[in-house]
């Protein structure tokens, strides 16, 4: 599966690096995430890294419909990139999205689209987002809520749903190491 990656790469800097540099590096940070993590991942870790550096593509100027991006992103990725159903799927749901949907109205549509699908693959993107700056450095999750609800206001639709999400962020998270923890014990 590594076309995956190769496919994947160039499509989310066309749509990214130009308008929203940072954005890019973000997602380029997610991606390395998923890397690190790819030893509990088994077949599965290009598939986490193509969805992890598509995984804001919805910011892009020319995608954004909804305000919602990964709504827009995986609507592009299925209608437009023809992507692998897999990845539309990891990019519809990432990070607690089901809970920013319901806050806009549109939890009913997001679901009936795009089926939430592997609970460890949503897990993993989670943590790779969650534990990636606006920058693409290394963070925690508690520090990247705590940056989100400040950029965006704790008032505001965003700041309440992060905020909102921080239990099931953290519990992902937690899964994710724990996952790691034994795969490290396991004998080569």
């Amino acid at each position: 599966m590594p076309e995956l990656t190769e496919w994947a790469y160039p499509l989310a800097k066309s749509l990214l690096a130009e308008p929203l540099p940072r954005r890019w590096k973000h997602c380029l940070g997610v991606a390395e995430r998923a890397r690190s993590i790819a030893p509990i991942l088994g077949e599965d870790a290009e598939l986490l890294e193509a969805a992890a550096v598509l995984h804001d593509i919805g910011y892009s100027p020319d995608l954004a419909k909804t305000g919602f991006h990964p709504l827009d992103g995986a609507r592009y990725l299925r209608d437009v990139a023809h992507a692998d159903e897999r990845v539309v799927n990891l990019v519809a749901h990432h990070s607690c999205a089901w809970m920013e949907a319901e806050a806009r109205g549109l939890r009913k549509e997001l679901e009936s689209e795009f089926p939430r699908h592997s609970a460890h693959l949503n897990d993993a993107l989670c943590y790779c987002d969650m534990n990636t700056t606006p920058d693409g450095t290394p963070t925690n999750p508690i520090d990247r809520v705590n940056e989100i609800a400040g950029r965006y206001g704790p008032d505001s639709l965003i700041g309440t749903f992060i905020r909102r999400a921080e239990p099931e962020i953290l519990a992902s998270t937690s899964r994710v190491l724990a996952r790691v923890a034994t795969a490290r014990r396991q004998p080569m």
